[in-house]
């Protein structure tokens, strides 16, 4: 984990990626990632695509499948601890194409940060990354939400924040 975290480090002072929040109303791309914890998580994500693709948004979601969890629908690409090599590289091609893509707003929906998924905000081509506040992670972060609640609260605090943005 260790050469993981070497890399994260490197990946972010290596990405020199455009970083600015567009308005929300001339948003098109967004990214979601997210750790899959439970059935419940599950449905507070696809709700918040559906509020999205509503507001006329392309939506892409990948997601971390953690050992021992189950994968629910298999609706969305998704990457494991299986996808990083002995020598700390991430071999997911769905994952590494996710982070090459320079989407409007990247929403990672965490209340607790995962090493791949910083990882990928790392190398994230996004113009602005979005997550929940985190002591020490605001180098992968354009906008960071302090929310404490539930998935689903956070979720809708950053869509309330982000639909503000002008």
């Amino acid at each position: 984990m260790n050469l993981l975290r070497m890399r994260t480090l490197t990946a972010l002072k290596k990405n020199n990626s455009l970083r600015a929040s567009l308005p929300y109303k001339q948003a098109q791309n967004i990214g979601i990632m997210f750790s899959v914890e439970d059935k419940q998580k599950h449905q507070d994500v696809k709700e918040f695509i559906h509020h999205l693709e509503q507001d006329g948004k392309r939506v892409q979601v990948l997601e971390y499948l953690p050992l021992k969890k189950e994968n629910y629908e298999f609706k969305f690409d998704f990457f494991t601890m299986d996808d990083l090599s002995f020598w700390g590289r991430l071999n997911s091609e769905p994952a590494l194409k996710f982070s090459e893509t320079p989407f409007d707003y990247l929403f990672y929906i965490d209340k607790e940060p995962n090493p791949l998924a910083l990882y990928l905000l790392a190398c994230s081509k996004a113009r602005c990354r979005i997550g929940r506040f985190s002591e020490g992670e605001n180098s992968f972060f354009e906008m960071m939400i302090e929310q404490n609640g539930t998935t689903k609260g956070l979720i809708e605090t950053m869509y309330k924040y982000t639909k503000q943005l002008r």
